[in-house]
């Protein structure tokens, strides 16, 4: 299955997936253009750090981030891009989700996909660790697509239901073995392509921020989290398009 879709969509899928990757920065960077003083007004609140900079912390976070959306998107300069957005991600840690433990984990798996995004963009011949030796075989980028994909099954540790009937008992059955074949990279392609499909369902029905009038506080958080999680899609989108890498069972298959 995982091979008939990619002979379909392999000439436009890493758009697709680079393109969802970064939609929750090209979201929270237009919203904070469209809302400058709402934002600035709660940072001057939150930390009590003064306007000024508070206005600085608006202007880096909406410069960071639709700077780096328009550098991935056109590929130029895609590593600075990625670093940057890790730099805005840290920020935010600090400002919204650094003691809430579901959000947190749902940026670090947002990292993930950067790390992945970041992977991609290395070129073989060219490393950006150099001086730094090799491990057998295995390159920094095949390092770097290992940690995206334990990063990226974080998304899913959050969906997990502790609830008694059936329906969630088999969900998270099914998606914790799904995110391990992720993690240890066995039937890589399949399996995280099952988890774009689990996600992307589970997205449009419980974040469906169109539903809800735009005065409302919650069609904010629900716009938030439904891109936030389109970033993971798009980070399980290079999975599928690309694969998990050297460090995996499925390429140590290929060697037994």
């Amino acid at each position: 299955l995982s091979w008939q879709f990619l002979r379909v969509t392999k000439q436009y899928l890493p758009h697709l997936a680079r393109l969802c990757l970064i939609s929750t920065f090209l979201e929270d960077g237009i919203r904070m253009w469209f809302q400058w003083n709402e934002q600035r007004d709660y940072i001057e609140a939150t930390w009590n750090c003064g306007y000024f900079l508070a206005t600085c912390f608006v202007l880096l976070n909406l410069t960071g981030q639709l700077g780096g959306c328009v550098l991935i998107l056109s590929r130029n300069f895609v590593q600075y891009a990625c670093f940057g957005l890790f730099g805005i991600l840290a920020l935010q840690a600090s400002k919204y989700i650094l003691w809430d433990v579901k959000f947190l984990m749902r940026n670090l798996a947002l990292g993930g996909g950067l790390l992945l995004l970041l992977a991609e963009s290395r070129s073989e011949g060219k490393s950006m660790f150099a001086g730094v030796p090799s491990m057998g075989e295995s390159s920094p980028k095949q390092y770097m697509q290992l940690g995206g994909r334990v990063l990226l099954v974080l998304m899913f540790m959050t969906l997990l239901h502790f609830d008694a009937s059936f329906f969630f008992i088999l969900q998270n059955i099914v998606g914790t073995a799904l995110i391990i074949l992720v993690a240890i990279g066995f039937k890589t392609k399949l399996a995280a392509l099952t988890l774009v499909v689990w996600l992307f369902a589970i997205n449009v029905y419980f974040n469906a921020f169109w539903t809800v009038p735009a005065y409302k506080p919650m069609h904010d958080f629900l716009k938030y989290d439904f891109f936030q999680t389109m970033s993971v899609i798009g980070g399980l989108l290079l999975v599928v398009a690309l694969g998990p890498g050297g460090v995996s069972m499925d390429e140590k298959k290929k060697e037994w």
